[in-house]
């Protein structure tokens, strides 16, 4: 595997430094993701500002979490299950939810089990839902606006987890207790 460069905010191309300072002062530690998206300035950039508009969804920020650890497992990043499980326990989500994400399982909440099948299947599929999967979503609750959003799910999802799998990015010390193990293929 190429050994992509683990940046710091002094080592990062001068397009990066500003990102990686802002991420740094918002969560309390640098994640080593954005260490590695530093070294293309606009993938890092194009990342910080499309979570932030994901965060702006009308999912609410357990169903938004949900959708991307769900994802992320199917994708087998343990980089991003770690992350969002620390995303998702900070949006509220109890232990079982949890639990089952990270096993690939649904959860027993029909709002989650709905926003979650419908991202992994949205994402399986590369964006040709079948109309059954569109129809169970919307018949749960949701509205179209809600498929949409969801796209947006798959997207972070793509650039996160397809730059952890080519730059192969190690946890953060702070990620540690979240660890998990990508199941083979």
């Amino acid at each position: 595997m190429t050994d992509f460069p683990l940046h710091t905010v002094d080592s990062a191309p001068e397009d990066a430094k500003a990102n990686l300072q802002a991420a740094e002062k918002k969560m309390g530690f640098l994640p080593n993701l954005f260490a590695k998206m530093a070294e293309a300035p606009t993938l890092l950039e194009a990342y910080l500002a499309l979570d932030g508009i994901y965060a702006k969804t009308s999912l609410s920020p357990v169903e938004q979490q949900a959708a991307l650890l769900a994802i992320s497992a199917d994708n087998r990043c343990s980089f991003c299950v770690a992350a969002h499980t620390g995303g998702i326990k900070k949006a509220g989500a109890d232990d079982d939810v949890i639990k089952d994400l990270r096993a690939r399982n649904t959860p027993n909440d029909p709002k989650l089990a709905a926003v979650t099948r419908f991202a992994k299947h949205l994402n399986a599929q590369r964006g040709w839902a079948e109309q059954s999967e569109l129809d169970a979503f919307i018949e749960a609750g949701f509205t179209h606006q809600h498929v949409l959003e969801l796209v947006i799910a798959c997207a972070l999802k793509t650039l996160s987890n397809y730059t952890n799998h080519i730059a192969g990015t190690p946890l953060n010390e702070e990620l540690k207790p979240l660890a998990w193990e990508a199941p083979a293929p």
